[in-house]
């Protein structure tokens, strides 16, 4: 018996925020299946965990944390 595996969706999608220039800001969203693999990109490049960008990841709660915002971050 192959039982199709459930897609995982957004629960609760990200939104827009603002920060002023040097300040971290943090972007979350939260999916329905706890622990799923989440990939984090801007535009088509994918986003590493470094100084600058933070990933956290709790449940179903997944979180990019942008530190020193800048505008080329938006």
């Amino acid at each position: 018996l192959c039982v199709p595996a459930v897609p995982v969706l957004f629960k609760q999608a990200l939104e827009n925020t603002d920060t002023e220039e040097g300040k971290s800001v943090s972007l979350r969203c939260e999916l329905t299946k706890a622990d799923a693999a989440v990939v984090w990109k801007k535009g088509e490049a994918t986003l590493q965990a470094s100084a600058k960008y933070e990933m956290k990841q709790k449940g179903t709660v997944a979180e990019l944390v942008i530190h020193n915002a800048e505008p080329e971050d938006a």
